[in-house]
């Protein structure tokens, strides 16, 4: 995969190396990664950048740009964002509160009650009374964002059910890395200032582990963003092929008037 220094970036993208620093700026661009003291950019800064230029050309603004990227970074389609953007969320309220009874899950959501249930098990609700704590709503705000796009709710948790059975094999490869080594029949016979190191690298994994998953998902997510982000140049694209041909055979039907 080809990699670039910032100005050589901006020769095969056509973008001056000061915008690409601008769009960085305004978080539309990923940050290089830095080796040494040189930043890299990769194909999907590249392709990134193309699509910014594309649509900067249309005359997309930069606030209309930030909302596509970032719908799309949370999953939604692009033809939906650029239909209409969503309005303010109904948990923007709800969220001060940090309750919300079931007949708003329904109405925001579209919520059933295996759908709640669900939501449950994942920590994401939990029951108080009548009504329903929430404990993560920066999640339940972009869940609701996700369904007004047009995601089905029961879809999306299933999602997070497989994820969270994904992160609890990564977790145990982690742990393992002590455990294999240390736990077995000689453990109780280790001195306590053995059994005080073991405790102290397990407690190490915790945050290695953390920013191992953090980095090495956000680099695969950028890269999934920018796949798709790419792929939708290609309705860009053939939009304007299409408009150049209605204008090709516009001109050759006004020749023939004219003959």
């Amino acid at each position: 995969m080809s990699e670039y220094r910032i100005n050589d970036l901006a020769q095969v993208s056509g973008v001056s190396a000061r915008n690409i620093r601008v769009y960085q700026d305004r978080g539309l661009l990923p940050p290089p990664t830095i080796r040494g003291r040189t930043g890299w950019y990769s194909e999907e800064h590249l392709v990134r950048l193309n699509l910014i230029s594309r649509m900067l050309e249309r005359g997309y603004t930069f606030a209309t740009i930030s909302e596509l990227l970032h719908a799309a970074h949370y999953g939604m389609k692009v033809e939906h964002v650029l239909r209409a953007a969503p309005k303010g969320g109904r948990l923007r309220s709800i969220k001060r509160a940090a309750t919300i009874t079931f007949t708003e899950l329904k109405k925001t959501l579209g919520a059933d009650e295996r759908a709640i249930g669900l939501s449950q098990k994942l920590g994401l609700l939990t029951k108080d009374g009548t009504h329903y704590a929430i404990r993560n709503p920066e999640v339940l705000e972009g869940a609701e964002a996700l369904v007004k796009g047009g995601i089905d709710i029961d879809d999306l948790l299933e999602r997070w059910v497989r994820v969270e059975s994904d992160l609890t094999d990564v977790a145990r490869s982690f742990v393992s890395i002590i455990t294999d080594q240390y736990f077995d029949e000689n453990l109780p016979d280790l001195s306590e200032e053995k059994l005080a190191k073991i405790a102290e690298l397990i407690q190490t994994v915790r945050p290695m582990a953390h920013e191992i998953v953090e980095t090495t998902f956000s680099r695969a997510l950028d890269k999934e963003i920018s796949r798709a982000i790419g792929d939708a140049t290609t309705f860009f694209d053939a939009k304007q092929r299409e408009a150049a041909g209605d204008s090709r055979a516009t001109d050759g039907r006004t020749e023939e008037d004219d003959q």
